[in-house]
This record gives structure tokens, C-alpha cells and sequence, in this order.
């Protein structure tokens, strides 16, 4: 069964929805709060990691994962655990408010390869229905109360707390196996070199940020930018700046587009940034190379 996301999960749970960070567009996750009543239901794959914070009950709850039943009475303040892309059976008995945070997987595998300083193959959360957790309790109602306000830095708070609580479920909630071979070698492997190389020429008149390179290799940045300067012998801007060199020289030469065009379609922020970058790693300008090499 192909993994459902977060916002598909109403028709399979009918609840009515109180919050939903869905106008927010934070990246990697997603928080949503729900009112339900007594149910049995059954949730397919989830394409991300899932927490949900108890904020009314009690309840008894049970629960099958990817194994034998489990019961609890779970309290506001309790929360549960799923891992992605597991199906999953759920039954309580009284009328719930419940919190939802989505991790996705991307800024799970980011942060474990920065704390265990290796490559990651998988992360998987325990089969945890009740926990008492004061460091995710209080990320995910942080997260909730930026929703509610919008305040100035969203984003750059959301992604500080989806750290804080990633780093608080490794440390105690999850399964974590790793790439059979350590960093290093050669660096990104061949494969991995071939998807940045064609991403960064596909949208190579696009800003290129270092977090969308590292998420192409699915490796963390900091691991990024070690394993990419192994193998292409330079850092990424480096290497994004002689692409664009690359991509201007051809339409210098093969084209009548004005400089300031080339420039724009090469990706530089202006023609004035072209100029720079041509003299120097070409040693010219766009004028002169285009008066030897042009149409």
C-alpha cells in the first residue's frame, strides 16, 4: 500500500480538526490537532515519522503496530510513536483531543547522521504507545503555539525544535542502522554524484541551496560538504560557479542573447556577477570571450 500523507489521514480517521500547520508551509514537518470520538480504525503507511501528544482523556487505548496488541490508558500530557510507512490498527474508548507532529524523513536522516557523525541507512522508532517525554511534550506545544501566532522566524524556529525533538528521539525512542561503509573514500558514491551533478544542471538558473543539494544525496549538510569536495575536488559553490561558467560560454558562443541575458539564464544574480566570475576563473570577460568564440 503506498504511504498516505498527513493531510489524507481525515479519511481514514474522521475526526474534526482543530489546528493544521497546512498555511505555514514549514518544511520537513507538519503538525495538526484533531478531535475525536471512540473509534477502531486502521491507518495505512505513513510517509512520515508520527507523534501524537494526549491533550484531553483519559482513554484506554490499544494499539498493533507490527506485532502483538498493546493496551494503555493514556492521559493529556502521554504521548505515542510511529514509525514510517508501517501499517497500523488503533481502538480507544472515550472522546479524545489528540496533537499530531510529523517528522519527515529527510530531517530525521539530516540530524542522525550529524549526531552519530555517520552515514544512515534507516531510523526507526520504537513501537511505543505511551511515553512521558517533557522534551517532546514541550516541542510539539511550542510548535502548535507558533502556528496559532505566526510570529516573525517561523520557520527558522520550527527548525530548531523539529532538531531538538529529532535529537530527543534518537537519544531514546529509535532504531538507527547504518550505511556498511563509513565516510570517506571517495566520497559520494556514484550514484549520488550523478543526482546532484544532473539537479544542479536542471536547475542551474535556479538559486542551488546547499540544504536541496544534500537532500538530492540524502545525506546530512555537514556530511555533504565533506563527501562532495572528495569527489568533485572542489566545494559545492565552487563547482555550481564553473557550471554556470560553462552554461554562459555556450550561449556566448552559440547565441545572440544579450549579456545580461546570458547571465540571468545562467543562474549569476547579475551581469555584473558574470563579469566577476569570468575573470576570475577565465581570466576575460563575457565581452571579449563572446568577440573570439561568438556567432
Amino acid at each position: 500500500m503506498e504511504p498516505i500523507r498527513p493531510e489524507d489521514l481525515p479519511r481514514w480517521v474522521p475526526g474534526k480538526i482543530l489546528l493544521a500547520s497546512d498555511t505555514s508551509r514549514f518544511s520537513d514537518v507538519v503538525l495538526r490537532s484533531y478531535e475525536y470520538r471512540p473509534s477502531e480504525v486502521f491507518i495505512p503507511p505513513l510517509q512520515d515519522y508520527g507523534l501524537v501528544l494526549y491533550k484531553r482523556g483519559p482513554t484506554s487505548m490499544d494499539r498493533r503496530v507490527d506485532g502483538p496488541w498493546s493496551r494503555e490508558l493514556l492521559t493529556p500530557g502521554n504521548l505515542s510513536l510511529l514509525t514510517r510507512v508501517e501499517p497500523s490498527y488503533w481502538h480507544w474508548t472515550a472522546d479524545i483531543e489528540v496533537t499530531h507532529l510529523y517528522l519527515s524523513q529527510q530531517v530525521l536522516a539530516r540530524v542522525s547522521a550529524d549526531v552519530f557523525d555517520r552515514d544512515i541507512a534507516d531510523v526507526r522508532l520504537k513501537d511505543v504507545l505511551k511515553a512521558d517525554d517533557e522534551v517532546l511534550r514541550a516541542g510539539i506545544a511550542a510548535m502548535a503555539l507558533e502556528v496559532q501566532t505566526n510570529n516573525l522566524g517561523g520557520q527558522l524556529f520550527v527548525d530548531a525544535l523539529a532538531t531538538q525533538v529529532c535529537v530527543q528521539i534518537l537519544r531514546h525512542h529509535a532504531l538507527v542502522t547504518f550505511r556498511e561503509k563509513p565516510l570517506g573514500g571517495a566520497g559520494l558514491s556514484a550514484l549520488q554524484a550523478k543526482l546532484v551533478s544532473r539537479y544542479i544542471d536542471e536547475n542551474i538558473d535556479q538559486q542551488l541551496r546547499l540544504i536541496d543539494l544534500a537532500n538530492v544525496a540524502r545525506i546530512s549538510v555537514t556530511h555533504f560538504l565533506r563527501q562532495f569536495k572528495r569527489r568533485f575536488g572542489c566545494a559545492p559553490h565552487v563547482y555550481v560557479i564553473q557550471r554556470r561558467l560553462e552554461r554562459a560560454q555556450r550561449l556566448l558562443a552559440k547565441t545572440s542573447l544579450s549579456i545580461k541575458e546570458v547571465a540571468a539564464s545562467s543562474g549569476f544574480a547579475d551581469q555584473s556577477h558574470m563579469t566577476r566570475a569570468f575573470q576570475k576563473y577565465l581570466r576575460t570577460t563575457p565581452a571579449a570571450y563572446r568577440m573570439v568564440t561568438g556567432p
